[in-house]
């Protein structure tokens, strides 16, 4: 336990000082890959994707009652955080009224998780009627462009299937709305809740001046996804689009596909049709919300 601890520390600090390089945008509040040329020379990708969201995966509280259980692992940390002060911005602490000590391990500290949710909640970025986008809808005018050794690289915002021969054609993290990827978002979200609660609230969507705390984000987050099988008020699926024969057909409008990722705009379902493992979390977030 005391090894991951240190090694996640370590790692989370790494993300922030690489010889004096981070993947951390302060300007723009969201982290960027980084590519690095045999020239040493190197290219922040300055891209507002899923690849910025993913740091917020990365969530936990240590629980004070838990820690006491484990003085061997409770002395190790406690040295290596009076021993490390440049580490420690990567642990939270909290004071429960019982006067417990909380901590929480997360790549992202408070300011930035607030900055990255701006993003992640605006209608114009990552926030569609059916999850978060995999590619932020602000590069649907604005593509990325890169060029290296005289080639130019483009990154478009592509809602639906792939224009590109890439993976066969059939796969796209340009746009769409992949489960997988929004059910770890939720999950963190409500894990972030868990330590900072009524403390922490939120415009959503941005903006709008609706505060919410992070779990009833979470909750909305798994509404939307859910929506994409519900009929809507015209008695349609968002997941079968304008396939009418799935709409209509007595012997087809009752039965569900679950297809691979989703249109990023309308949810529509994209991909492999039989998509059944990780698209099935849809029934997790069905029960998380029946309870």
């Amino acid at each position: 336990a005391s090894k991951f601890f240190e090694h996640f520390v370590h790692i989370a600090h790494a993300m922030d000082d690489m010889g004096g390089h981070t993947l951390w945008n302060a300007e723009d509040g969201f982290f960027y890959d980084v590519l690095y040329l045999p020239d040493r020379t190197r290219h922040p990708l300055k891209v507002r994707s899923m690849v910025g969201l993913i740091p917020l995966f990365a969530v936990e509280t240590l629980e004070a009652d838990i820690v006491e259980k484990l003085p061997g692992f409770q002395r190790r940390m406690r040295w290596f955080i009076d021993n490390n002060p440049e580490l420690s911005e990567h642990i939270d602490t909290m004071t429960t009224p019982g006067g417990s000590l909380r901590r929480l391990l997360a790549i992202t500290t408070r300011d930035r998780l607030q900055r990255v949710l701006q993003y992640l909640l605006d209608p114009e970025e990552f926030l569609s009627p059916y999850g978060i986008r995999a590619l932020s809808q602000f590069h649907q005018a604005h593509p990325y462009k890169l060029t290296v050794h005289g080639i130019e690289h483009r990154v478009d915002y592509e809602p639906a299937e792939s224009t590109t021969a890439l993976f066969g054609g059939n796969s796209n993290w340009r746009g769409p709305i992949w489960f997988p990827v929004n059910y770890l978002l939720i999950e963190s979200l409500q894990k972030f809740h868990h330590f900072y609660g009524e403390t922490m609230r939120v415009d959503f969507p941005t903006g709008s001046g609706h505060q919410m705390n992070l779990w009833a984000v979470a909750a909305e987050l798994s509404r939307r996804l859910t929506r994409i099988f519900l009929r809507d008020a015209t008695g349609l699926r968002p997941v079968y689009g304008g396939t009418s024969l799935f709409q209509h057909d007595p012997h087809w409008r009752d039965l569900l596909l679950f297809y691979e990722y989703f249109h990023g705009d309308n949810g529509a379902g994209i991909g492999a049709s039989h998509q059944t493992g990780w698209t099935a979390l849809v029934a997790k977030l069905l029960q998380q919300s029946g309870a």
